[in-house]
């Protein structure tokens, strides 16, 4: 009987100077799009690669899009300069679109393997000619990005075998990574009969967002915050992503998912693990994997009993929904942490479909301070623990609330809060969209911000109770923050959100 022994990704020793992947110059690259069609594509993947190639942080790529519709290069072009017309953050020139309209081509996935390896050979070709970089053919890179149904990755990996597109390539792949233990392991396993997990970037976009970077700067950059990031000092931990949006066209593959699977497992846990890990030895993938796997396999089991799943009113009508359905559309649980620096501290996690407000927030509450020595009245308390508050939105938010004194006669205490925004700073035309970031770093091989196969299994893992007996859903209206029953879920504290009061708005 063979042992399976999982793959990792080969670093420097221990105590080697940190490689910055960053400064290095960024190699020529192909990309080669799969689902290239699709909605992803349209609003993040294709406008992100446009920046990238105009901004000159990736100033040599070409970009082969192939999916299951039939289109020529001009069609497909078409279809690129609608997208980001109608989804890019940069609007691009005549003369910026011209430029990069050059650097795209397509190929239909139907034409077969050996029309793809000869798209992608043609696009080498442009790389290493002396219109293009003058790079030696073995100095291109591949970066084959999956943005395909979890069922057709399978089918995308033997593509790629089979075209012989497996060296000087590296593998992005989205979400789900399996729906339980034994679906991510072989999957896995799938996939490292192919490429190397040094090769594989399993892509989590909420990692790739500026404020979820910014949690590892606040943490260990500061002497302020540190020495209090611990149990001691902190009272419970909170991950709220609410949306607003509905399933629209998406329902039938919620239905075989649901939020926890879709939502919770790829994205939620991976922000959590950034909030409570070790000081990494180095900024480095290795390093910071390494403490996010231990983050992972000291969760404790998560019990049904600490898991509140919601259906909001009208799902079961959807299309591709079951009359009977029992998938949830929205969740929140309690989560554990069985180490020296968090045990006794419960970190919730909500996310749901159909909800009052979209947002994306991380809410650190602290233990409270002895409150004898001020009056009845005084209002000390009433109001909750102090926080410190990340919203991971675009606009990078950063708040820490306390106690202080309202003015006037007496000793009357009223919440008062410290705001900070990359929209004030003068960098803020600097921040890299999550998904353009995520595809660089990709492109340099770092692995910083992306999932490993040890994390996901563990995960799953961890989730095999639920995942055997998940408690019943309950109804909840569109546009409320859930069912009822998530207050029994956090007491004796209270969810954050809604916010008591608003962020600070910009003032021009």
């Amino acid at each position: 009987m063979t042992t399976r022994t999982p793959q990792t990704i080969s670093y420097p020793a221990p105590g080697a100077r940190p490689y910055r992947r960053d400064e290095a110059p960024l190699a020529p690259h192909v990309i080669v799009l799969f689902g290239a069609t699709g909605d992803l594509a349209k609003r993040k993947l294709l406008p992100g690669m446009a920046y990238l190639d105009q901004s000159e942080l990736a100033p040599h790529i070409q970009v082969v899009g192939t999916s299951l519709e039939d289109l020529t290069d001009d069609e497909f072009r078409a279809v690129a300069k609608e997208a980001i017309e109608t989804y890019g953050r940069h609007k691009l020139t005549d003369e910026q679109w011209a430029s990069f309209s050059k650097i795209l081509t397509y190929v239909p996935q139907g034409a077969g393997s050996e029309a793809l390896a000869a798209a992608v050979a043609d696009a080498e070709s442009r790389l290493t000619s002396g219109a293009g970089t003058g790079a030696d053919a073995h100095e291109v890179q591949r970066l084959h990005y999956l943005s395909v149904p979890p069922k057709a990755a399978r089918a995308v990996i033997t593509m790629l075998r089979e075209a012989d597109l497996v060296d000087r390539s590296r593998v992005v792949m989205e979400k789900p990574f399996g729906t339980d233990l034994a679906s991510a392991v072989a999957l896995n396993d799938f996939v490292h009969e192919t490429f190397r997990e040094r090769q594989i970037f399993r892509i989590d976009h909420f990692l790739g967002k500026e404020a979820a970077q910014n949690i590892l700067a606040f943490r260990f950059a500061n002497g302020l915050f540190e020495p209090i990031w611990n149990r001691n000092f902190i009272d419970h931990i909170q991950i709220d992503i609410p949306e607003t949006l509905g399933l629209d066209e998406r329902a039938n593959f919620y239905e075989s998912t649901g939020a926890f699977k879709d939502m919770v497992v790829t994205h939620l846990f991976q922000v959590m693990a950034f909030v409570v890990m070790e000081p990494p030895t180095a900024l480095e993938p290795r390093a910071i994997s390494e403490e996010k796997n231990k983050v992972f396999r000291s969760m404790l089991p998560i019990s049904p009993t600490d898991v509140v799943r919601g259906q909001f009113s009208g799902y079961r009508e959807l299309d591709g929904v079951a009359r009977d359905s029992d998938t949830e559309t929205f969740i929140a649980l309690k989560v554990g942490i069985d180490n020296w620096r968090w045990a006794g501290v419960p970190i919730y996690l909500r996310t749901g479909k159909q909800m009052a407000e979209g947002l994306r927030v991380i809410s650190i509450a602290f233990k409270e301070a002895p409150r004898t020595m001020f009056p009845s009245g005084s209002g000390v308390g009433s109001q909750g623990p102090d926080h410190l508050t990340f919203d991971l939105a675009d606009a990078s938010k950063v708040s820490l609330s306390f106690y202080g004194k309202r003015p006037g006669p007496g000793m009357k205490l009223e919440k008062m809060s410290m705001q900070f925004s990359t929209q004030e700073t003068e960098q803020l035309g600097d921040v890299l969209e999550a998904y353009e970031r995520l595809i660089l770093d990709a492109m340099r091989g770092d692995h910083t911000l992306f999932t490993t196969a040890e994390g996901i299994e563990s995960l799953w893992e961890r989730s095999m109770d639920l995942l055997e007996d998940p408690p019943a859903v309950k109804l909840y209206q569109p546009g409320t923050w859930g069912p009822n029953s998530i207050h029994q879920l956090i007491a004796p504290n209270a969810w954050r959100l809604p916010f008591e009061r608003g962020w600070r708005e910009r003032k021009d």
